[in-house]
């Protein structure tokens, strides 16, 4: 099967003719898309190229015929586009924020866990009840059977032997509910 085509002479005198005004309405389709608007100008000039029965039509310029090949490869360039997830480029991929290190927070649980599993299980059930389960200290000591004094006591030694058995850990007493907090996640997890 051979395919005909235009000749590079007619082709050539199509595009002065009628390229800048096709250019400029596939802007406008485009959006203000240089590079789109652009690539459908070629494409329809390569649609020119391979119909050169469209040169022998019975109208005067080629041009209707033209701005109707763009039209549509326009909507279909869209229709192509919108039925596609959109594109990423690699300008918004370096702004994104880098997600959170999984490696050095599982380390972390395992270090947690580790520590907490070296409790006693009296303070080790106190701290459940208190950071796992959320409980106050009267509900912890409601749930356990024994005095809020003692929940305080024992919560006080479990968090100050966590803190030396957890590495990078420092005793603040002064912000025991920040530190208090922070062990809690590793132990839910």
């Amino acid at each position: 099967m051979t395919t005909t085509t235009t000749d590079e002479r007619a082709l050539t005198e199509l595009q002065r003719e009628h390229g800048a005004a096709l250019f400029h309405f596939l802007l406008g389709l485009t959006f203000g898309d240089r590079q789109r608007a652009e690539d459908l100008l070629q494409e329809t000039l390569v649609r020119a190229w391979q119909h050169p029965e469209a040169f022998d039509g019975p109208y005067d310029s080629m041009r209707p015929w033209l701005f109707t090949v763009a039209r549509r490869l326009a909507i279909d360039a869209r229709r192509s586009r919108l039925a596609r997830p959109a594109e990423v480029s690699d300008v918004v991929l370096e702004c994104a924020p880098a997600g959170p290190d999984t490696a050095e927070s599982a380390v972390a649980a395992l270090d947690v866990r580790e520590a907490v599993r070296a409790l006693s299980p009296e303070h080790r059930s106190v701290l459940v009840q208190i950071y796992f389960r959320g409980l106050s200290v009267g509900e912890t000591a409601e749930v356990l059977g024994i005095p809020a004094g003692t929940v305080k006591s024992r919560s006080y030694y479990a968090l100050r032997l966590l803190s030396r058995r957890l590495p990078g850990y420092s005793d603040r007493s002064s912000s025991r509910s920040s530190a208090s907090s922070s062990t809690a996640s590793a132990v839910a997890a």
